[in-house]
């Protein structure tokens, strides 16, 4: 049985893009979380985050290890921005569908702000799921249809475990 988390980190191509990739990882979908707009477009979007809906296997890769592979791809320091970037479609965002999901991704903030590894505090938002909208086809999957797309998702460190 497979679980589903909801990250964003910036442009949801770059993002998907990485995470695709990853140990345990089943499926990538990109969309948008987290604003008022009821049928969000990338047109229309106000107030909702570009983020990427994660389909993993728990026996293969957990929580945990996706929000460390989540903090090592993005700058979580920069509010509402990832390189040229800007507006708070670009921010950093866990969506957690409960408590427990919630309680990791707070203990994760601080254990990259221990870290010291960022000259900033992180600014990255904890919020509960309330809605995933799948983004448009040509959207999924952006960098494997056109691999010298524009992304500024790269990994930046190594585990933060």
């Amino acid at each position: 049985m497979t679980k589903k988390v909801v990250l964003g980190g910036g442009c949801f191509w770059g993002m998907q893009d990485l995470i695709r990739k990853q140990n345990g990882v089943v499926k990538t979908t990109v969309g948008y979380s987290g604003g008022n707009v009821e049928n969000p477009t990338y047109e229309n979007h106000e107030g909702h985050a570009e983020v990427v809906e994660i389909e993993y296997d728990p026996a293969k890769t957990s929580f945990k290890q996706l929000l460390d592979f989540f903090f090592q791809i993005h700058d979580p320091t920069t509010l509402n921005r990832q390189g040229n970037d800007i507006g708070s479609s670009y921010r950093s965002v866990i969506f957690y569908s409960d408590d427990k999901e919630k309680e990791e991704a707070i203990n994760f903030i601080g254990i990259v702000n221990n870290s010291k590894r960022w000259k900033n505090a992180v600014t990255t938002a904890v919020e509960p799921l309330v809605k995933f909208t799948k983004a448009e086809d040509y959207h999924q999957d952006y960098l494997v249809k056109n691999p010298n797309g524009y992304t500024c998702h790269f990994r930046r460190f190594g585990s933060y475990l």
